[in-house]
């Protein structure tokens, strides 16, 4: 267990923060290194599962689009099952468990059946991918206001009114799980109101050595969709122009490439 709580069953819900295994909390790493169990997703860096005890069981429960290899249902069920087995469990989520992560919903199963959990937070996608890009999401001359936002629309009742709200809302967009709606997106943020000019980046594996950043407009971007892959995160909003000349980490990966004994300072 994690120094200073007592020796029970517990469920730490784990943000792994946004895949540079560098970025997990020291708090949430203490918990993986007390578990008996680890159920951990696709996204997180596997470089953490290394942290845990030869002991632990690592249950893999990730989704990939179109392929779930645990259902939430199978999830909160083996949960509760580990739980009343007397085990320190650690559920391990990409980014922030309480960012579109389903944590909420797993924290109210948790309560709902009385096991005693702790919730730990992490670093989003959402923020570190373009910050690893060279992308503040606010910015005194660009943008005072920011959406955290799912590609994943809702029903059909409400789908124009949700874009809608969104092209007249906050100067940023942060958008998850958008990649396969990408057009649809860009077709309705300009219909509501967004300049077509409005500069878009789609960051894939965002803080990783994978990263990888196509940048466009809401009217040109779609012609790169070919080349867009996921899992990537969409940023619309002026705050992108600002890449140009803040792309740190990539320029940086570069230049190391070409000189290995480049060291950090």
């Amino acid at each position: 267990m994690i120094e200073g709580s007592e020796t029970v069953a517990k469920v730490y819900l784990v943000g792994a923060g946004p895949g540079d295994s560098d970025l997990i909390t020291i708090k949430g790493l203490k918990a993986i290194q007390c578990s008996d169990v680890i159920l951990y997703d696709r996204l997180i860096s596997k470089e953490l599962l290394d942290y845990a005890s030869d002991y632990t069981e690592l249950i893999y429960c990730g989704k990939s689009p179109g392929h779930h290899s645990f259902s939430q249902e199978k999830i909160n069920t083996l949960l509760c099952e580990l739980a009343t087995q007397g085990k320190v469990i650690t559920r391990l989520k990409g980014g922030d468990p309480f960012i579109f992560g389903r944590g909420g919903e797993e924290a109210e199963m948790l309560e709902q059946n009385g096991i005693y959990y702790e919730i730990i937070p992490g670093i989003t996608s959402g923020s570190a991918a373009p910050t690893y890009a060279g992308i503040p999401l606010t910015h005194r001359d660009y943008s005072s206001s920011v959406s955290f936002v799912s590609g994943v629309s809702k029903s059909d009742e409400s789908y124009e009114k949700y874009w809608e709200n969104l092209a007249q809302g906050s100067d940023t967009l942060c958008i998850y799980m958008g990649v396969r709606n990408l057009t649809d997106i860009c077709e309705k943020l300009i219909q509501y109101g967004r300049p077509s000019n409005t500069p878009v980046a789609v960051i894939h594996w965002g803080t990783t050595e994978k990263q990888q950043t196509i940048t466009g407009t809401l009217e040109s971007i779609v012609k790169k969709l070919s080349a867009i892959k996921t899992p990537s995160m969409i940023i619309i909003g002026n705050v992108v122009r600002l890449r140009n000349q803040i792309n740190w980490f990539e320029q940086s990966s570069t230049e190391q490439e070409l000189n290995p004994e480049m060291t950090l300072g």
